[in-house]
């Protein structure tokens, strides 16, 4: 196995030390956390992206699994099974050393486990989180990234060959504690290598960045949704985040329950919620969907959607409207509903915009059309200056 040390040293938290024990009421009471510009990206080691915990050295006392679990971990006193404690969480045996003379662990003693990330990109900040993790979390941790094309068993993910790339040192972290890293490594990572030093539990794992798609994929799809957040498209702006993110308009799959959208506020003005989207790469939009699955009495009333052409050749007669052309008036929604229309002349663009009226929610944006050359040449150029 080769590794890596990243050119730029991440940038933890600062949390270390024990949690007092849980005294009773809420567990979340003295939960230390903090706010991390990064976490603004997607998660890449989402389960809905296809992300997984594919291999450990141990999970005696929780199954590596937990890590990648959606919202936040859950704790329970009284939950006990014939190993002991359960936690929620992926949870090692404790380590030993090698007799009576010795029995600590040794300085290089450590666990890890394999991630796969859902959707590969460049990653922006981590949190390890070791919530309900009071007196048995790792002293530190430490992660690695790697790209391996492919679908690799954990065998070869070990093996010799493959590169690492360190992207957090091994830092000291809290117990009870959301700890967080900002990462500062141009590189695209397929995989990451999570390891905690000696022992202990973590509860969540949490990989924030940008999804790069792989462009030879992309071309031999042709036509594809290109602002879905597995093809690379993402979330660059939105006027109401209250009770869900914007990015999950452009998750795999339809919506099967409510938060599992975008749902703003309630609105007692005039005007109207919106979100704005950059696409995969510049592309021809051919069809669109608006799903409101799950959203009965809170669906969007009206909806509309702009496309913008971002190239320095945009039309002079836009720019007094930012370069926005509307490619789907004002249209009457229904709740519940999956939505499709196919537009009446193709539309070459870099963004999007979709505007709600008066104020609710969508559950799912489809832009179905192709990249232009100009888009897949752009989108090729970046996957390899990355790495891929």
């Amino acid at each position: 196995m080769i590794t890596v040390t990243a050119h730029h040293p991440p940038l933890p938290a600062g949390f270390t030390g024990d949690a007092n024990p849980y005294a009773g009421g809420d567990p979340y009471a003295d939960f230390r956390t903090a706010d991390f510009p990064f976490t603004s990206y997607p998660n890449l080691a989402d389960r809905q992206l296809g992300a997984a915990v594919v291999a450990a050295n141990d999970e005696f006392f929780a199954q590596r699994e937990n890590l990648l679990l959606p919202g936040p971990a859950e704790f329970d006193p009284e939950h006990f099974g014939h190993k002991g404690k359960i936690m929620d969480g992926w949870e090692t045996r404790r380590r030993r050393g090698a007799g009576a003379e010795h029995p600590w662990p040794t300085a290089d003693d450590h666990d890890w486990a394999l991630v796969r990330l859902g959707a590969p990109g460049v990653i922006r900040g981590i949190v390890v989180d070791t919530a309900h993790f009071r007196g048995n979390y790792p002293q530190a941790v430490s992660v690695e990234g790697a790209s391996v094309a492919g679908s690799p068993s954990p065998e070869a993910l070990l093996g010799d060959d493959v590169k690492w790339t360190t992207l957090v040192p091994r830092t000291p972290v809290g117990g009870h504690a959301a700890n967080g890293f900002t990462v500062s490594v141009e590189q695209r990572f397929t995989h990451l290598r999570i390891n905690q030093h000696p022992d202990g539990g973590i509860a969540r794992l949490r990989v924030h960045g940008e999804v790069v798609p792989d462009p030879e994929w992309l071309g031999v799809l042709g036509t594809f949704d290109v602002v879905a957040l597995e093809n690379g498209g993402q979330v660059e702006d939105a006027s109401d985040l209250f009770y869900s993110p914007a990015t999950n308009t452009i998750q795999p799959g339809r919506s099967r329950k409510m938060d599992d959208g975008w749902e703003t506020r309630r609105r007692r003005d005039q005007g109207n919620d919106w979100i704005r989207y950059r696409l995969a790469a510049r592309a021809e939009i051919r069809a669109l969907e608006i799903d409101t699955a799950y959203l009965k009495g809170n669906s969007a009333g009206w909806a509309a959607v702009s496309v913008r052409d971002g190239e320095p050749s945009e039309d002079a007669a836009d720019a007094a409207d930012g370069g926005w052309r509307e490619v789907l008036p004002r249209t009457r929604l229904q709740p519940d509903t999956n939505h499709r229309f196919a537009l009446p002349a193709p539309v070459v663009g870099t963004h999007a915009r979709v505007d709600i009226y008066p104020d609710g929610g969508i559950s799912r944006l489809r832009l179905i059309g192709s990249l232009t050359e100009s888009g897949a040449a752009a989108l090729r150029a970046r996957h390899q200056e990355l790495g891929g």
